[in-house]
C-alpha cells in the first residue's frame, strides 16, 4: 500500500512538473521581451532626446505603426510560407495571387511609413525626425549584431 502511495505521489509531482514547465518558459520570454522594451524605450528616448511632452505623445504613435508593420510582416511571413508548403500544387493563378499580395504588404507598409513621418514631422523638430531614422537604423544594426553574437558558431561540415 505505501509502494502506491509513493508513485501515484511521485506520478503527480511528474504532472504538476510537467504542466508548470511552460509557464516558466513563457514567463522567462515574456521577461526578455519586457526587458527589451524597455531599453528600446530607454534607446530611443535618450537618441532622441525627447522631451517628457515629446515622448509622452511619440510612444503611442510609434507603438502603432510598430504594430502595423509587425502585423503586414506576419502576413508576408504567412504568404510565404503558405508558398512553401504548397509549392508544387499551386497553379499559375494561385502564385500570381501569392505575388500580388506580397508586393501589396510592401505598398502599404510604405503608405504607413509616408503617414508616420508626416505624424513624427507635426511632433517633432526636424533635426529630431531626421535622429529618429537614424536611431532606428542604429537600433536594426544592434539587435542583428546582439543576434549574431548569440548564434552559435557553425563548422563548415556541419549541417542543421
Amino acid at each position: 500500500m505505501k509502494y502506491f502511495k509513493w508513485n501515484a505521489m511521485k506520478r503527480n509531482l511528474l504532472i504538476v512538473i510537467i504542466l508548470l514547465l511552460p509557464l516558466t518558459v513563457i514567463s522567462a520570454q515574456n521577461a526578455n521581451r519586457e526587458r527589451l522594451e524597455a531599453y528600446r524605450i530607454g534607446f530611443f528616448t535618450k537618441k532622441l532626446s525627447l522631451t517628457s511632452g515629446e515622448a509622452e505623445k511619440f510612444w503611442p504613435i510609434y507603438n502603432d505603426y510598430q504594430k502595423q508593420k509587425n502585423d503586414l510582416q506576419i502576413k508576408r511571413r504567412d504568404l510565404i510560407r503558405d508558398f512553401n508548403q504548397n509549392e508544387s500544387t499551386l497553379n499559375d493563378k494561385e502564385l500570381t495571387e501569392i505575388g500580388d499580395n506580397l508586393v501589396s504588404t510592401l505598398s502599404v507598409e510604405t503608405e504607413m511609413a509616408r503617414t508616420f513621418h508626416i505624424k513624427l514631422k507635426e511632433l517633432l523638430p526636424p533635426d529630431k525626425v531626421i535622429r529618429y531614422y537614424q536611431a532606428e537604423n542604429q537600433w536594426k544594426a544592434q539587435l542583428l549584431n546582439e543576434l549574431q553574437e548569440n548564434r552559435p558558431v557553425q563548422r563548415p561540415n556541419q549541417r542543421f
